[in-house]
């Protein structure tokens, strides 16, 4: 009897052992069968109709918004050509002159003769003539000429490239340093155009005198000229035709730094100091800043103590009777949405350093507060008082929130030209890095400044 019972428990623990054995197995299988499920790429779903709808309307709006962003004018020739006759100015400026004013050239608009021709010196660029060909070949980025049937330049309309884009310096000739003629650079901001100069050539600036004395009734047209002239290069004041204020309290000028429009996908609002969207931005310039023809709606501009010049020239509410903006407006956001912040050239920052000081960045200095990878900007309402990054409001309090934006942080290696914050304050990054720490009181050293700035340029 007790053999019996031995040999049953013996077969009843062989039993469990090979029950266990079998579960460790299963599970051994189950586990491996879910990590090859994970490593291995699953199966696409096939494309539905819808599907490759959407990817052809993508395409489209963004090769349409390309074409806006090049090319399109809005009909602000009537402005720019009509009204200043800029035209008549721009008949007169050689290529060189033009270069220097910071104008750039489309090497790809270029026909092949010509650009032989340049890299062999033969073109005489202290002669207009060469503008004039420049401009009927489109190859003057963002600067469209209009001629009549003689040859004659007529008018001329300014685009969306013309401040936020430039060229690579692939072309060079003599005379002509690198990136004056090159491959376009969209997004980028063009550090070298001096845009209150190239206003300034207008013969008539009565329809800019006559907005400003809304605000400041004694102005005059030698007052106007001082006043783009101060600009400087890669600066434009937005708020100028709308609140008056040409200088700052110290008395330097009110004009901003252009920025860069790119990277912006997931960037909440555009701009320095908020006013909106991307595209809203893009319709309030297009409308205000081009002067082109179509319709623009923010009420805020109606708050006459804030905004006298808008108020009282109806900016709050602009319905022109032709609109050749607004259905633009969806194509040219997806485009700008699609351009992305250009990589940094490998030898352009330390690598060792950069990778310090991204510890840094999201460690001691907290950067990473405000400025959130991978977008480096808040996901969500991206402003702040003046207060609370450690500087005065003049700028702010020009726009309806009275804050300033986070700015996000890719692709700064290619704007450092100019100085950083909104009106270049900062001459470099160390500076930008020096305010901080002092703001803050993150007590860097020396060394962590220096290797926050190699991250910073390394974005």
């Amino acid at each position: 009897m007790e053999e019996k019972s031995i040999r049953q428990g013996l077969f009843a623990a062989g039993r469990l052992r090979i029950l266990g054995a079998a579960i460790a197995v299963s599970v051994a299988l189950f586990t491996a069968g879910i990590t090859l499920l994970l490593s291995a790429e699953l199966p696409r779903e096939t494309l539905t109709p819808f599907d490759l709808l959407i990817r052809k309307n993508g395409q489209q709006q963004i090769e349409d918004g390309r074409q806006t962003f090049r090319f399109d004018t809005f009909g602000d020739e009537d402005f720019w050509g009509g009204q200043l006759r800029l035209h008549e100015a721009l008949a007169k400026v050689t290529p060189r002159e033009a270069l220097a004013l910071g104008l750039k050239v489309s090497a790809r608009a270029l026909p092949p003769d010509l650009v032989a021709a340049v890299r062999l010196g033969k073109v005489n660029l202290d002669d207009p003539a060469v503008t004039a060909t420049l401009l009927k070949l489109n190859a003057v980025i963002g600067v469209t000429g209009f001629f009549d049937s003689s040859g004659n330049l007529t008018s001329v309309g300014i685009q969306c490239a013309l401040c936020h884009s430039t060229v690579d310096a692939s072309f060079s000739a003599p005379g002509i340093p690198p990136g004056n003629i090159g491959q376009r650079l969209d997004g980028w901001a063009n550090r070298d155009l001096n845009v209150g100069a190239i206003v300034a050539l207008a013969p008539n600036l009565m329809p800019l005198v006559d907005l400003l004395r809304l605000a400041n009734p004694g102005i005059t047209d030698a007052d106007v000229r001082k006043v783009l002239l101060s600009w400087g290069p890669g600066k434009f004041d937005a708020e100028l035709l709308l609140d008056g204020k040409a200088f700052q309290p110290d008395g330097r000028s009110a004009a901003t730094l252009i920025p860069p429009a790119f990277g912006l996908a997931g960037v909440n609002l555009h701009t320095w100091t908020g006013w909106g969207s991307v595209t809203h931005w893009n319709a309030f310039v297009a409308n205000l800043e081009m002067h082109g023809k179509g319709v623009f709606f923010d009420p805020r501009l109606n708050n006459a103590q804030q905004f006298p010049i808008a108020a009282a020239a109806g900016f709050a509410n602009k319905r022109d009777a032709v609109d050749l903006i607004t259905a633009k407006l969806p194509a040219l956001h997806a485009y700008q949405l699609a351009i992305p912040a250009p990589p940094p050239p490998p030898d352009s920052f330390n690598a060792a350093a950069a990778a310090r000081g991204q510890a840094i960045f999201t460690g001691k200095a907290n950067c990473a507060t405000c400025h959130v990878p991978p977008i480096f900007t808040e996901p969500g309402w991206n402003m702040h008082a003046a207060a609370e990054i450690g500087i005065d409001s003049f700028q702010a309090d020009r726009a309806p929130d009275r804050r300033y934006r986070t700015a996000p942080l890719k692709g700064l290696w290619t704007h450092q030209k100019g100085g950083f914050y909104h009106d270049g304050r900062f001459p470099t990054l160390l500076a930008v890095v020096d305010h901080y720490s002092a703001f803050f009181n993150l007590q860097l050293d020396p060394q962590e400044k220096s290797d926050l700035v190699q991250y910073l340029l390394s974005l």
